[in-house]
């Protein structure tokens, strides 16, 4: 059980940040969930001050506080090119040793791994520095993808909401799913948003002249997804060879025409899970797949979840209950 949580903060850190770190931990207590939890923010370096909205406040606990948790969560780093205080790194590694668990949010990862606590380890933080994370620390397994990565002693977790998705995943392994969810619901956030989901899919629709011809195919094919619709008949839209036709869809988009259009057919269904209570299998039809069947192991490999997962989350019944 954790009975001593230590959030790490630096100076100037705002006070919109600290509610990913430690805010669902502070509803649970104001609730009675966790009795006895003592939550302490600790200066990760001298003089620290939280501020947001004309407000300064000096941080109470020094890193003594962090050698002497349970928990120990580090919310963010003010830049991934400056290396954290060396004091801290040591006071992480002493409570790591000691049994702690040491949870890094955002760009917090980037102290973890300074600190050597993710070396060999899967881990993620924010997708926009999860390059940055893997080219700094290659001894990192990054997965730039996951909300959240829970390895046991050691977590990560993406950005913004993320944080709190995987507090909650933390309160329900201490206490339990039906407090977590109890918690979620008075937060009005998804119970459970599982760590391997992905932050975020990308449309990867390029910005090219409206007069290329296989851009025009594109925006063709988008009106279209509830088709079957071979790759022959772009390139025969677009009036060129197949070989020339799929050289130059790389040359835009990175990718292959088949892959781009799976890519595209899962967006819709994302969309239609997220917009109505249509059946599953027909949201697959009308985003071209046969089946729920033929859609779901598309839709786990890009999104990290089965579709009537992502509905339990997103949809429109979920938001409601």
């Amino acid at each position: 059980m954790v009975e001593r949580l230590a959030v790490v903060v630096f100076n100037g850190v705002s006070l919109g940040i600290m509610s990913f770190a430690f805010g669902v931990f502070d509803m649970a207590t104001a609730q009675g969930e966790l009795p006895g939890l003592d939550v302490r923010v600790v200066g990760g370096e001298p003089d620290a001050a939280l501020r947001g909205g004309g407000l300064s406040c000096p941080v109470p606990y020094d890193l003594a506080a962090v050698r002497g948790a349970d928990l120990v969560i580090v919310p963010n780093w003010r830049s991934p090119f400056e290396r954290p205080p060396e004091d801290l790194l040591e006071a992480l590694r002493a409570a790591h040793a000691r049994g702690a668990r040491v949870a890094g949010l955002c760009s917090g990862a980037f102290v973890l791994a300074a600190a050597g606590l993710l070396d060999d380890r899967p881990a993620t933080t924010h997708w926009g520095l999860a390059p940055l994370l893997a080219e700094q620390f290659p001894k990192v397994k990054v997965d730039a993808s996951a909300l959240y990565v829970d390895d046991g002693d050691v977590l990560t977790s993406g950005g913004g909401a993320a944080g709190m998705d995987l507090a909650l995943h933390l309160i329900r392994t201490l206490c339990g799913a039906d407090v977590a969810i109890r918690l979620a619901k008075g937060m009005v956030l998804p119970p459970h948003r599982p760590g391997g989901q992905a932050q975020y899919i990308e449309s990867p629709i390029p910005e090219v002249p409206e007069e290329d011809p296989v851009a025009e195919t594109m925006t063709w094919a988008l009106s279209k997804l509830d088709t079957t619709m071979p790759v022959a008949e772009l390139a025969q839209r677009a009036h060129m060879s197949r070989r020339n036709y799929d050289r130059r869809f790389r040359e835009i988009t990175g990718t292959t025409p088949a892959t781009w259009l799976t890519h595209q057919r899962v967006i819709r269904a994302q969309r239609l899970l997220e917009s109505t209570t249509l059946p599953v299998d027909q949201v697959a039809r009308y985003c071209g797949f046969s089946s729920a069947a033929a859609l779901r192991p598309h839709f786990r490999r890009l999104v990290g979840v089965a579709p009537a997962s992502y509905r339990d989350s997103f949809g429109m019944a979920g938001s409601l209950s």
